[in-house]
């Protein structure tokens, strides 16, 4: 695109192949072991053949978790558990393998990349590749001011599209995304309430790093005053992201529509991902079928959002820690339904009982048991 004008993603993106879906369903009806046996990962099956556009599916060999991250400035308002401008501290765990994300991808074979998009720290403190693709240090305060300006949202949107250009080129064929941020789940919040049309109390969870009452009052509030800036701006994505979004969330809703652009599934994580999603179904309403709902976290905001897009999570384990890893769990739930689509034998005549309709046979003539 030329021109970055969210609306054209409508135009550019198409669902996954229903007639290859179909194919898969056929094909399971053929397979050895009963339909239904199995539960849900027949259904994850023929997802992925769809979003592959092939039956058999093909086995997931490269899956890569990718993590946005940022620092909001409402954490300064006392929203979070974790001090405002600290989120560089999550990203320098992930990337000294010391976090449950990181520990999960080495041992599921998954790569694992971090891109700073908004963090509030001397870019000395990381990696050259990780933080050479940040938009700016940090965000406004969405109760009083901008998060961005248009720009500056524009400008993270763009970022989104390009690394999920960048993956899609590298031959990634599923990603786990997730964010590492202080303050993300108070914007999410913001932007589910707005989308959704309700309360600030409705949206309102506990974070990742869980939150007294006073915390989770004094959050309640900074969403409350945030939806009376959003509310103005609905109908402009790119305005409602500017306005109480963030650098980190404006990149991921890029992120997911670019990936559907280019048909690589995605397995969202929690409320923030979530979120994305949301803005990003209000630019392209096919948009969410190239999704999977990793887990539910255990926030409000989160089902909310999930039940407007009409995604099932795959797991409720109750984890919470954010970054990525509710997804993560839900990975090799995707690998097992696709060697399992792929590799079971299809029934033979006579392997398994006799066929249906028939009668059963009578068998050689015996006497009473010795």
């Amino acid at each position: 695109m030329t021109t970055l004008n969210l609306d054209d993603f409508s135009d550019l993106i198409e669902r996954p192949d229903g007639g290859v879906r179909r194919d898969a369903e056929d094909r399971r009806e053929r397979l050895a072991v009963p339909a239904g046996a199995l539960g849900r990962l027949d259904e994850l099956a023929e997802w992925l053949a769809a979003a592959q556009g092939r039956v058999p599916v093909a086995p997931i060999v490269r899956p890569r978790v990718v993590l946005f991250a940022a620092d909001h400035g409402i954490a300064a308002e006392g929203v979070s558990a974790r001090p405002a401008s600290s989120a560089h501290l999550l990203v320098r765990s992930v990337l000294d393998g010391n976090s449950p994300v990181s520990i999960l991808a080495a041992r599921f074979g998954a790569g694992l990349r971090v891109v700073d998009a908004g963090l509030d720290c001397d870019p000395g403190l990381l990696p050259e590749d990780v933080v050479k693709h940040r938009v700016r240090r940090g965000s406004g305060r969405i109760d009083t001011e901008d998060a961005l300006t248009i720009e500056e949202a524009r400008d993270a949107i763009a970022l989104g599209i390009a690394i999920a250009d960048e993956e899609a080129d590298s031959g990634t064929d599923l990603v786990v995304l997730g964010d590492l941020s202080v303050g993300g789940t108070t914007v999410a919040a913001t932007l589910v309430a707005a989308l959704c049309g309700t309360d600030a109390s409705v949206v309102t969870g506990r974070g990742g790093a869980p939150i007294d009452d006073l915390t989770w009052m004094r959050k309640c509030a900074a969403i409350r005053d945030a939806l009376r800036r959003a509310r103005p701006v609905l109908g402009d994505q790119v305005a409602l992201l500017a306005a109480v979004g963030g650098a980190d969330v404006a990149a991921m809703t890029g992120f997911l529509l670019q990936c559907a652009v280019r048909r690589t599934p995605v397995i969202l994580d929690g409320i923030v991902s979530a979120a994305c999603g949301l803005v990003a179904q209000r630019a392209a309403f096919r948009a969410p079928d190239w999704w999977l709902a990793g887990q539910a976290s255990g926030e409000p905001g989160q089902a909310k959002a999930l039940d407007r897009m009409a995604l099932n999570p795959v797991l409720d384990h109750g984890v919470s820690v954010g970054e990525g890893t509710g997804a993560l769990l839900a990975l090799p739930l995707v690998q097992a339904a696709a060697a399992l689509a792929a590799d079971l034998p299809e029934r033979t005549t006579g392997s398994d009982g006799p066929a249906e309709g028939a009668e059963p046979s009578a068998g050689p003539s015996a006497g009473p048991p010795q």
